[in-house]
């Protein structure tokens, strides 16, 4: 986690910041640079830089667009059409329209995904420093000198403001973790792009765009619809005239809620309809169906890890499960997982999404909720929460110490799992029992961090 620097220290600090424009070429050539290393390693190394999942996108473009009779769209349409299917290709489990997007893999370059998904970091930065600099100034919460801010954004953001939105929206695109993964063709850098063009929009006052970029993004991957709790207690929040019961009820359902919530379900099944339509039964399956009952017993930070190992099929006590009571038996269940995590997401999210000027911080403690109390976890799903930090650092509190201790303990507690599941992994050890109680230890440690960012936060 960061934190951003006091006014007097920022403005100190922004002599030495260069321009938006100069970390926007140097983000612009570094994953370029690394987008070409990557194919020179990959020809040269046995461990590859190419995330596996980057293939499984490529080999889904190519299945896509080269049907044959054991490659063909399931959906009645697809078939006409004679398209192929992208979900010939094991392991994929995604939206077809992430393979269709990635068919220049075919007749264009091998690593046209990669740039493309570099592309969507550099906008989703350039998104970040428009929101700095605009909606959400750095010195927002210094409310001495409201009247003196609401002036500068008429006449346009100051120098200092562009700076501090500089180093900010830095944060993002000079992240090794944000860089590494899309460069390695991680998609999640699209995701990204959708989910803050849908905050954006909301924070413009432009809900029916956002409504449609939430559909959007639902489609894409599944988690982005607990924002749209936090999207309905805002536009609610408008219509509230009394206190009371039968008045919060109001805000949650009236005409703007009402209006939202059809147009981004609207998108949501306009797409999924069309997919299925095209591809069949494969795509309502590796999509969404898949992830009820995924079980994925390693490579996750989540606790649900050693319970998801002892049932899996495999496992050499899977057999006594069978013999348990009921009770105990759906505890163990994947969907058991379900509870808390929604509980926690969608709890929070109609717990602190009252206001529009609070809907960065609601969004970011909602997915930090999603990805801890998951029942798969991987360094991936950082980014998710990640992506709010830059815009959430105006509104923390946090001296430089106590941030400091704040990474420690997130980076620490990582380490600390990343140390024993090496022995699992590539060693082979029987270290189950150690890396479980080593996943708690990560949620506590993450728990405390959120925590302490909660506690900081500073309502405008």
């Amino acid at each position: 986690m960061v934190t951003v620097p006091s006014t007097t220290s920022g403005r100190k600090l922004s002599v030495f910041v260069p321009s938006f424009r100069a970390v926007l070429v140097t983000s612009s050539i570094l994953r370029i640079a690394l987008i070409v290393y990557s194919e020179w390693h990959d020809a040269h190394s046995v461990v590859k830089y190419t995330d596996v999942d980057y293939r499984v996108f490529s080999d889904a473009a190519r299945f896509l667009i080269a049907p044959s009779e054991n490659n063909i769209a399931q959906g009645p349409l697809g078939r006409w059409l004679g398209l192929g299917d992208p979900y010939t290709r094991a392991t994929y489990r995604y939206t077809p329209l992430l393979a269709v997007l990635l068919t220049p893999n075919e007749w264009l370059h091998p690593s046209f995904g990669k740039y493309l998904f570099a592309a969507c970091d550099i906008l989703a930065g350039v998104l970040i420093y428009r929101l700095l600099e605009t909606t959400i100034p750095p010195n927002q919460v210094d409310t001495s000198k409201s009247d003196a801010n609401t002036k500068s954004r008429e006449c346009g953001p100051s120098e200092s403001t562009q700076r501090q939105a500089t180093i900010l929206a830095s944060v993002h695109l000079l992240n090794p973790m944000v860089f590494t993964i899309s460069t390695r063709g991680s998609s999640e850098a699209v995701l990204s792009l959708f989910v803050l063009s849908t905050l954006y929009c909301a924070l413009k006052g432009k809900w029916d765009t956002a409504a449609v970029l939430l559909g959007l993004s639902t489609h894409w991957k599944i988690y982005p619809f607990i924002y749209g709790v936090g999207c309905l207690g805002v536009l609610g929040r408008k219509t509230m005239t009394s206190s009371g019961w039968l008045a919060y009820l109001k805000t949650i359902v009236n005409k703007q809620t009402v209006r939202f919530t059809f147009l981004s379900s609207m998108v949501f099944a306009i797409l999924g309809a069309a997919m299925y339509i095209l591809w069949g039964y494969p795509f309502l399956y590796e999509s969404y169906l898949y992830h009820l009952h995924r079980v994925d017993h390693r490579h996750n930070f989540s606790p649900y890890f050693y319970p998801n190992y002892l049932a899996y099929p495999y496992s050499p006590v899977a057999p006594l499960l069978n013999d348990l009571p009921f009770w105990r038996r759906a505890i163990s269940s994947p969907l058991a997982s379900f509870a808390p995590q929604m509980i926690m997401a969608l709890g929070t999210g109609l717990l602190f999404g009252r206001r529009k000027e609070d809907l960065v911080f609601t969004w970011f403690v909602q997915t930090v909720m999603f990805v801890v109390f998951n029942k798969v976890c991987t360094s991936q799903y950082f980014l998710w929460y990640l992506l709010f930090i830059p815009l959430l650092c105006p509104q923390l509190h946090i001296s430089s110490r106590r941030a400091v201790v704040m990474l420690l303990v997130w980076t620490g507690t990582q380490a600390l799992w990343l140390s024993e599941a090496y022995k699992l992994e590539f060693l082979g050890h029987n270290v189950f029992l150690g890396l479980w109680a080593r996943s708690l230890v990560y949620v506590v440690g993450n728990c405390w961090v959120l925590a302490e960012i909660m506690f900081h936060y500073s309502r405008q």
